[in-house]
């Protein structure tokens, strides 16, 4: 929320937030820390496409942004793909460089159709023809489909196409809006000149429940859009039917954290007396060593500055990172796109 309302600024936007019946204190603070956000309090959960088609109904911009609430944008992203998005004609969706929360890319950020070979291919493993692999993750390209982490489209557009379907309710509405959008004649265009860190891991967990939902949702966007396939309603029903006997229990293996960064310009007595293991103060310039896990302080840098150093970390080093937002006593990250996003408090 703290990086969506420093790239606010300037701009004549709205931040709307709709909360689909959380049990924590989520609303509270929301209220308490954001009194300029528009906040929608669901008393059930109507599924993501109808608890955004809520929100939506309220919004009064000429542009509407789709965001998952586990995203960090940098200052300029919504400048930039506004510019963009206004140098064309014919617009459909603009989609943006999605990194998770270790800064590895993710392939959803660009999809192509996923007609029914298409998708078959990737139930069975083979996800190559899934993704668009022609147009290059820091370029600009034109791109079918995209992730519902972030989505920009015109209000007209979004409205002539009936919005997001609420027959589904997780998984592939963000499939079948960007599908229709391209069968109205509208061109979508991936913007890579722009990056948000997407925690996927915590909206996207594989247990029994995803896997019902995710087969579920492939089950309604192909009986909508495509013939009756008997290779692929199998594939699909057996995955309905498997769903039911994987454990709910997640495994995540834990990175080894041999040492802390802070990368601040003062220290933080709070936050060191909570980590165990040694920590150094240091500078956006100061090399990492490995096993070490950098924690920025957004204090002191910008949310840009902050994905920038992420996404051109050296890999494979066991460096892993977390964000100290303004004003706050907890820091949060994720070290994969498979693991759950962290909270930690001090």
């Amino acid at each position: 929320m703290q990086s969506v309302e420093a790239a606010i600024i300037g701009l004549d936007a709205e931040i709307i937030v709709v909360d689909n019946n959380s049990k924590d204190e989520s609303c509270s603070m929301v209220k308490s820390k954001f009194p300029n956000v528009k906040l929608i309090e669901n008393k059930e959960n109507p599924g993501f496409s109808k608890g955004n088609n809520i929100g939506i109904a309220k919004a009064k911009g000429e542009y509407l942004c789709i965001l998952n609430p586990d995203t960090v944008v940098a200052e300029d992203t919504f400048k930039k793909v506004l510019d963009f998005a206004d140098s064309k004609t014919n617009v459909g969706i603009v989609g943006c460089k999605l990194v998770d929360g270790n800064g590895d890319f993710l392939p959803e950020s660009k999809r192509n159709i996923p007609t029914p070979s298409i998708a078959i291919k990737k139930i069975l493993g083979n996800a190559k023809q899934y993704y668009v692999n022609t147009v290059d993750e820091n370029t600009i390209g034109l791109t079918d489909i995209f992730v519902g982490a972030f989505m920009l489209i015109k209000t007209a557009v979004y409205k002539e196409v009936n919005g997001l379907d609420e027959d589904y309710f997780m998984y592939g509405e963000d499939i079948d809006l960007s599908y229709k959008i391209i069968k109205a004649g509208y061109n979508s265009y991936y913007y890579g000149e722009t990056t948000v860190i997407h925690y996927k891991g915590e909206s996207t967990l594989k247990d029994k429940t995803y896997a019902k939902r995710f087969y579920g949702a492939m089950q309604i966007f192909y009986k909508k859009h495509f013939k009756s396939n008997i290779l692929f309603d199998t594939l699909v029903w057996l995955g309905i039917q498997s769903a039911r006997f994987i454990k709910n229990t997640i495994v995540e293996e834990s990175p080894v954290v041999e040492q802390y960064a802070y990368i601040s310009n003062t220290n933080n007595e709070a936050l060191e007396s909570k980590v165990l293991k040694p920590i150094i103060l240091a500078s956006v310039e100061t090399p990492i060593t490995e096993n070490t896990q950098v924690i920025f302080n957004a204090d002191t840098m910008s949310y840009k500055t902050i994905i920038e150093r992420i996404t051109n970390s050296e890999k494979n080093k066991g460096i892993t990172f977390k964000i100290l937002p303004k004003s706050s006593n907890f820091i949060l990250g994720s070290h994969s796109s498979k693991s759950r996003g962290e909270v930690i408090t001090f």
